[in-house]
């Protein structure tokens, strides 16, 4: 069996502005898919990017800063069809795997889920829910838990999405690691560097215990008129394991702090294998396969 080609990932520091409809949402993708033309196979933009339009789908198109957070959200659901249709044409016009960022997404139950879609060059569509809610989501925007853990095929092998707060739990990247995972994108929508710190250090420890590439990318910029999107900080990069044929500190690739633009990684799955069959450590392999029985308290002589 001939093993995987190498993988060229793009991530995206997304830029958020002020696109006025869909269809200024959907120029503004084919611009950015545009300027990785022939240089990646899957581009990556961050969780929330789409929700840049709220303001504006809800009615807040002028100079004042006015939010209104149920507002942005029920406009977002209504134009979620919409949108979604706009991300599968990105995907075609440019010939490229995609996942175009998270969209909240309300459900027959009536619940709203924050879903992130991966898109094949020909359209089709396949999806991952996030499954932990922040405070914001869970207390202001209330955005219900998802489905749990998936993995995907593509020409590369199997991949899984932790969305953000997700990667921050070792057993969500697990489940999709044990399930075949070598690669595990965090698209992630951060306001403050603790935020951000807490996601890139949280995907960096899970490309170091399951030997898995995991990459993020976030949102950039300051958008006082959005109720989601209203300060945007961190950079996208690239984390393997800590382990010999990788870097010592495991990273492998970032961007500069807060600045649009993308960051560009070719990934091999063999690297993978490789270090998981013969790495100074083995992690992968060594990963507990069930719990540990509750913790007694040690007794000193």
């Amino acid at each position: 069996m001939t093993p995987p080609a190498p993988l060229r990932l793009a991530l995206l520091q997304y830029p958020v502005e002020r696109p006025r409809d869909v269809a200024g949402f959907a120029a503004k993708l084919d611009t950015w898919l545009a300027r990785i033309a022939g240089l990646a196979d899957l581009a990556v933009l961050p969780e929330y990017a789409a929700v840049e339009l709220g303001a504006a789908l809800s009615g807040n198109t002028g100079d004042g800063l006015a939010v209104d957070e149920a507002g942005e959200l029920r406009a977002m659901t209504g134009a979620a069809p919409a949108i979604l249709e706009a991300m599968r044409d990105a995907a075609r016009r440019a010939g490229l795997w995609l996942l175009p960022g998270t969209l909240p997404v309300r459900d027959p139950d009536g619940l709203v889920r924050n879903r992130a879609p991966l898109i094949d060059p020909q359209g089709r569509v396949a999806f991952q829910d996030k499954r932990f809610m922040t405070r914001f989501e869970a207390e202001r925007w209330i955005v219900s838990p998802g489905a749990a853990p998936q993995v995907f095929d593509t020409p590369w092998g199997r991949i899984g999405i932790s969305v953000c707060y997700d990667v921050e739990f070792p057993a969500h990247v697990r489940a999709q690691v044990e399930a075949g995972a070598w690669l595990i994108l965090a698209p992630s929508c951060t306001d403050t560097m603790h935020g951000f710190n807490r996601v890139r250090f949280s995907a960096a420890a899970r490309a170091l215990e399951s030997q898995c590439y995991v990459a993020v990318t976030p949102t950039v910029g300051l958008a006082p008129w959005s109720a989601a999107l209203d300060v945007n900080r961190g950079f996208a990069a690239v984390f393997g394991p800590v382990d010999r044929g990788f870097p010592e500190d495991g990273l492998l690739a970032r961007g500069a702090l807060d600045e649009p633009g993308w960051v560009l990684a070719t990934l091999d799955p063999a690297r993978i294998e490789a270090v998981r069959a013969d790495g100074g450590v083995r992690n992968h392999r060594d990963w507990p396969t069930a719990p540990f029985p509750a913790p007694e308290a040690g007794r000193f002589a």
